[in-house]
Order: structure tokens, then C-alpha cells, then sequence
């Protein structure tokens, strides 16, 4: 049986998971960035890894002094597992590179969640850093999440009227 977390432990179990997933991101998006086969999805994936870096070095500023850098457990683990298997077949098929860019999303939506716990917890403990990253981190999620979104609904439509399908229906 699980052990129960709170107080500290549940914040410094919530930023150990936001870290070890916004590594997944970074790692997807470095490598993504360079085998994709869409060049605007290619761009979308390089701008967002700029910002998904400095993410990345606030989360850990804001989980050093709890401990937290990045423990990786099932939820986290789980997800950072389906990331490498489907990018190690991005690079041999559109398909499998729409696998890759679809488990990239569902990370960048899972962070969304994680931003806005962070930012209703910092409200909450009148923490102004950690409000002032988790807005921060909360809108520049949302952002390259919807865009990321538009660029897999792109490659979707590509692959599905490769062959002449999309006529019709």
C-alpha cells in the first residue's frame, strides 16, 4: 500500500513529479526537434524547449530546499516510459512520429495540471515565488500545449489523406 503524503512531503512529492516529467519534455522535445518530419512542428518543438529549460531550472530551484530533484515514481515513470518507447520509433514513420508527438502533448497537459495545483498551493501559502513561477509556468504550458495540439492535428490530417481518403467521406 502506498504511504499518504502530506504537507511537505505532498509539495515536495508534487515538485519531484513536475521535475522528473519536465525532463521527459525536454528530452522529448531535443529529440523531436530533430526527427520529426513536419518542419513546423520541428520549429514549435525548438521554441518550446527554450522555454521548457528554463521550466525545468525553476522547478528545480523551487524543489531544492524540500529535497525535490526529480524522483521519478508511477505516474511520472509511467509516462516517462510510454515518451522513450515512442520516440524510439519517431524517426521511421509519420505515424510513429504522430505516436511520439501525441505522448509529448499529453506530458505538456499532465504539466498544465501540475502548474495549476502549484500555483493554488503557493496562493495558499502566501509563497510569491512559487506563485510568481507557477503562472509563469501555467501560461507558457498552455501555450506550447496548443500549439503542439494544432501541430498534431496538422500531422493527423496529413497521414490520414495520404492515399487518397480524405475525398471521401
Amino acid at each position: 500500500m502506498a504511504e499518504a503524503k502530506v504537507g511537505e512531503q505532498f509539495i515536495k512529492h508534487e515538485l519531484d513529479e513536475a521535475i522528473a516529467i519536465q525532463q521527459c519534455i525536454v528530452e522529448a522535445e531535443q529529440q523531436l526537434s530533430q526527427s520529426h518530419p513536419e518542419p513546423e512542428a520541428k520549429q514549435a518543438m525548438k521554441t518550446s524547449l527554450r522555454e521548457d529549460e528554463k521550466f525545468l531550472k525553476q522547478l528545480q530551484k523551487l524543489g531544492k530546499p524540500l529535497g525535490a530533484t526529480g524522483e521519478v515514481e508511477e505516474v511520472a515513470g509511467g509516462l516517462k516510459q510510454l515518451m522513450e518507447q515512442t520516440l524510439q520509433s519517431a524517426g521511421e514513420a509519420e505515424s510513429e512520429a504522430y505516436e511520439a508527438h501525441a505522448v509529448l502533448l499529453n506530458l505538456k497537459r499532465k504539466q498544465q495540471d501540475s502548474a495549476a495545483a502549484m500555483l493554488k498551493m503557493a496562493r495558499e501559502m502566501k509563497n510569491t515565488e512559487m506563485r510568481d513561477a507557477a503562472q509563469e509556468f501555467e501560461k507558457g504550458t498552455k501555450e506550447s500545449a496548443n500549439e503542439l495540439a494544432s501541430q498534431l492535428a496538422n500531422l493527423a490530417v496529413k497521414i490520414a489523406t495520404q492515399d487518397g481518403m480524405g475525398a471521401r467521406a
